[in-house]
Protein backbone atom coordinates (compact mmCIF):
# COMPACT_ATOMS: atom_id res chain seq x y z
CA UNK A 1 0.00 0.00 0.00
CA UNK A 2 2.88 2.37 0.72
CA UNK A 3 4.01 2.00 -2.91
CA UNK A 4 0.97 3.99 -3.98
CA UNK A 5 1.73 6.90 -1.68
CA UNK A 6 3.46 9.95 -3.07
CA UNK A 7 6.18 11.53 -0.95
CA UNK A 8 3.76 14.29 0.17
CA UNK A 9 1.12 11.72 1.13
CA UNK A 10 3.63 9.62 3.05
CA UNK A 11 4.85 12.75 4.85
CA UNK A 12 1.27 13.61 5.79
CA UNK A 13 0.58 10.12 7.18
CA UNK A 14 3.78 10.11 9.25
CA UNK A 15 3.12 13.60 10.65
CA UNK A 16 -0.50 12.85 11.53
CA UNK A 17 0.23 9.59 13.34
CA UNK A 18 3.34 10.83 15.15
CA UNK A 19 1.81 14.15 16.24
CA UNK A 20 -1.28 12.32 17.53
CA UNK A 21 0.25 9.27 19.20
CA UNK A 22 3.52 10.55 20.67
CA UNK A 23 1.83 13.02 23.07
CA UNK A 24 -0.72 10.31 23.95
CA UNK A 25 2.17 8.22 25.28
CA UNK A 26 4.55 10.91 26.52
CA UNK A 27 2.14 13.19 28.44
CA UNK A 28 0.55 10.47 30.64
CA UNK A 29 4.00 8.93 31.22
CA UNK A 30 5.56 12.22 32.30
CA UNK A 31 2.53 12.97 34.46
CA UNK A 32 2.69 9.55 36.11
CA UNK A 33 6.38 10.08 36.85
CA UNK A 34 5.57 13.60 38.13
CA UNK A 35 8.00 15.23 35.72
CA UNK A 36 5.29 17.62 34.53
CA UNK A 37 2.58 19.32 36.65
CA UNK A 38 -0.57 17.32 37.30
CA UNK A 39 -2.74 19.86 35.48
CA UNK A 40 -1.07 19.16 32.11
CA UNK A 41 -2.76 15.77 31.71
CA UNK A 42 -6.18 17.16 32.63
CA UNK A 43 -5.69 20.08 30.25
CA UNK A 44 -4.62 17.69 27.48
CA UNK A 45 -7.81 15.64 27.70
CA UNK A 46 -9.98 18.75 27.97
CA UNK A 47 -8.42 20.09 24.78
CA UNK A 48 -8.96 16.75 23.04
CA UNK A 49 -12.70 16.86 23.69
CA UNK A 50 -12.92 20.57 22.92
CA UNK A 51 -11.21 20.18 19.53
CA UNK A 52 -13.19 17.05 18.68
CA UNK A 53 -16.55 18.61 19.48
CA UNK A 54 -15.56 22.07 18.30
CA UNK A 55 -14.78 21.14 14.70
CA UNK A 56 -12.84 17.93 14.03
CA UNK A 57 -15.85 15.59 14.08
CA UNK A 58 -17.90 18.03 11.99
CA UNK A 59 -15.16 18.52 9.39
CA UNK A 60 -14.45 14.78 9.16
CA UNK A 61 -18.05 13.72 8.56
CA UNK A 62 -19.27 16.86 6.78
CA UNK A 63 -22.23 16.95 9.14
CA UNK A 64 -23.76 20.30 8.16
CA UNK A 65 -23.38 21.56 4.60
CA UNK A 66 -19.97 20.01 3.99
CA UNK A 67 -18.22 17.14 2.26
CA UNK A 68 -16.91 14.31 4.40
CA UNK A 69 -13.17 13.70 4.46
CA UNK A 70 -13.34 10.71 2.11
CA UNK A 71 -14.64 13.01 -0.64
CA UNK A 72 -12.05 15.71 -0.04
CA UNK A 73 -8.86 13.64 -0.31
CA UNK A 74 -7.23 10.83 -2.29
CA UNK A 75 -8.40 7.23 -1.86
CA UNK A 76 -4.97 6.07 -0.69
CA UNK A 77 -5.13 8.55 2.20
CA UNK A 78 -8.58 7.25 3.11
CA UNK A 79 -7.01 3.80 3.40
CA UNK A 80 -4.10 5.01 5.51
CA UNK A 81 -6.19 7.42 7.61
CA UNK A 82 -9.69 5.89 7.80
CA UNK A 83 -12.51 8.39 8.19
CA UNK A 84 -13.68 6.99 11.53
CA UNK A 85 -10.26 7.57 13.14
CA UNK A 86 -9.44 10.78 11.25
CA UNK A 87 -11.19 13.03 13.76
CA UNK A 88 -9.61 11.10 16.63
CA UNK A 89 -6.07 11.49 15.30
CA UNK A 90 -6.55 15.16 14.45
CA UNK A 91 -8.04 15.93 17.87
CA UNK A 92 -5.18 14.14 19.65
CA UNK A 93 -2.65 16.09 17.58
CA UNK A 94 -4.48 19.36 18.26
CA UNK A 95 -4.51 18.73 22.00
CA UNK A 96 -1.04 17.29 22.42
CA UNK A 97 1.35 18.60 19.81
CA UNK A 98 -0.28 21.97 19.18
CA UNK A 99 -1.93 23.02 22.47
CA UNK A 100 0.46 21.44 24.99
CA UNK A 101 3.45 21.97 22.71
CA UNK A 102 2.69 25.67 22.42
CA UNK A 103 2.35 26.01 26.19
CA UNK A 104 5.74 24.32 26.63
CA UNK A 105 7.38 26.58 24.06
CA UNK A 106 6.03 29.78 25.63
CA UNK A 107 7.00 28.59 29.11
CA UNK A 108 10.56 27.94 27.92
CA UNK A 109 10.80 31.30 26.15
CA UNK A 110 9.53 33.10 29.24
CA UNK A 111 12.23 31.55 31.41
CA UNK A 112 10.23 28.70 33.01
CA UNK A 113 8.24 30.70 35.60
CA UNK A 114 6.03 28.62 37.91
CA UNK A 115 3.15 31.11 37.85
CA UNK A 116 3.04 31.82 34.11
CA UNK A 117 -0.41 30.30 33.58
CA UNK A 118 -2.04 31.29 36.88
CA UNK A 119 -3.80 34.36 35.52
CA UNK A 120 -4.63 36.15 32.28
CA UNK A 121 -1.66 37.78 30.62
CA UNK A 122 -2.13 39.54 27.29
CA UNK A 123 1.42 38.80 26.16
CA UNK A 124 0.84 35.09 26.71
CA UNK A 125 -2.54 35.24 25.00
CA UNK A 126 -1.10 36.97 21.93
CA UNK A 127 1.76 34.49 21.80
CA UNK A 128 -0.72 31.61 21.86
CA UNK A 129 -2.81 33.25 19.15
CA UNK A 130 0.21 33.74 16.90
CA UNK A 131 1.41 30.17 17.42
CA UNK A 132 -1.99 28.61 16.84
CA UNK A 133 -2.76 30.61 13.71
CA UNK A 134 0.76 30.19 12.33
CA UNK A 135 0.73 26.43 12.67
CA UNK A 136 -2.74 26.25 11.15
CA UNK A 137 -1.64 28.30 8.14
CA UNK A 138 1.34 25.97 7.64
CA UNK A 139 -0.91 22.92 7.95
CA UNK A 140 -3.42 24.30 5.46
CA UNK A 141 -0.84 25.32 2.87
CA UNK A 142 1.66 22.47 3.14
CA UNK A 143 -0.07 19.46 4.72
CA UNK A 144 -3.83 19.48 4.09
CA UNK A 145 -3.87 21.78 1.06
CA UNK A 146 -5.63 19.24 -1.16
CA UNK A 147 -8.52 18.57 1.23
CA UNK A 148 -8.99 22.24 2.22
CA UNK A 149 -8.73 23.79 -1.23
CA UNK A 150 -11.36 25.83 -3.06
CA UNK A 151 -14.31 23.67 -4.01
CA UNK A 152 -13.84 21.35 -1.00
CA UNK A 153 -16.76 22.14 1.28
CA UNK A 154 -16.12 22.14 5.02
CA UNK A 155 -19.01 21.55 7.37
CA UNK A 156 -20.45 24.11 9.70
CA UNK A 157 -19.08 23.50 13.20
CA UNK A 158 -19.52 25.17 16.60
CA UNK A 159 -16.09 26.76 16.25
CA UNK A 160 -16.48 27.41 12.53
CA UNK A 161 -19.91 29.07 12.57
CA UNK A 162 -19.77 30.55 9.04
CA UNK A 163 -19.44 27.11 7.46
CA UNK A 164 -18.96 26.84 3.73
CA UNK A 165 -21.62 29.50 3.12
CA UNK A 166 -19.12 32.30 3.71
CA UNK A 167 -15.61 31.04 3.12
CA UNK A 168 -13.56 33.59 1.17
CA UNK A 169 -9.99 33.05 0.08
CA UNK A 170 -7.68 34.96 2.43
CA UNK A 171 -4.47 34.39 0.50
CA UNK A 172 -2.90 32.32 -2.27
CA UNK A 173 0.52 30.71 -2.14
CA UNK A 174 1.85 28.88 -5.21
CA UNK A 175 -1.67 27.93 -6.23
CA UNK A 176 -2.67 26.86 -2.72
CA UNK A 177 -5.46 28.76 -1.04
CA UNK A 178 -5.83 29.92 2.54
CA UNK A 179 -9.53 29.89 3.43
CA UNK A 180 -11.43 31.61 6.25
CA UNK A 181 -13.43 28.56 7.31
CA UNK A 182 -10.39 26.52 8.30
CA UNK A 183 -8.84 29.43 10.23
CA UNK A 184 -11.93 30.18 12.32
CA UNK A 185 -11.58 27.30 14.83
CA UNK A 186 -8.18 28.40 16.12
CA UNK A 187 -9.15 32.05 16.09
CA UNK A 188 -12.20 31.36 18.25
CA UNK A 189 -10.55 28.64 20.28
CA UNK A 190 -7.58 30.64 21.57
CA UNK A 191 -9.41 32.68 24.25
CA UNK A 192 -11.36 29.56 25.21
CA UNK A 193 -8.16 27.52 25.52
CA UNK A 194 -6.51 30.19 27.63
CA UNK A 195 -9.51 30.48 29.95
CA UNK A 196 -9.72 26.70 30.40
CA UNK A 197 -5.97 26.61 31.02
CA UNK A 198 -6.10 29.19 33.80
CA UNK A 199 -9.03 27.45 35.50
CA UNK A 200 -7.33 24.06 35.21
CA UNK A 201 -4.04 25.32 36.64
CA UNK A 202 -5.72 27.10 39.56
CA UNK A 203 -8.10 24.24 40.38
CA UNK A 204 -5.15 21.82 40.36
CA UNK A 205 -3.25 24.14 42.69
CA UNK A 206 -6.23 24.40 45.08
CA UNK A 207 -6.63 20.62 45.05
CA UNK A 208 -2.94 20.11 45.85
CA UNK A 209 -3.10 22.64 48.69
CA UNK A 210 -6.21 20.97 50.08
CA UNK A 211 -4.51 17.57 50.10
CA UNK A 212 -1.58 18.93 52.10
CA UNK A 213 -3.74 20.39 54.87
Amino acid sequence: MLDFLTFEQLRLVVIVYSSALLPLVVIPLLSWRRIIPAWVLRFYFKMFFLCAIGWEIWFTYGLVGGDDISVRRADVLNQMLPMHVNWLLNSLADAGTICCGSLLLIWLIKGRPDSLYNQWNWHVFLALLVLFLSQNIVVELFLYHDQLAEGKLLSWAPLSPLGSWFNPVLADFNGRSLMLCSQMPWLLLTPLIYSVLIRTVNSSKELAEGNTQ
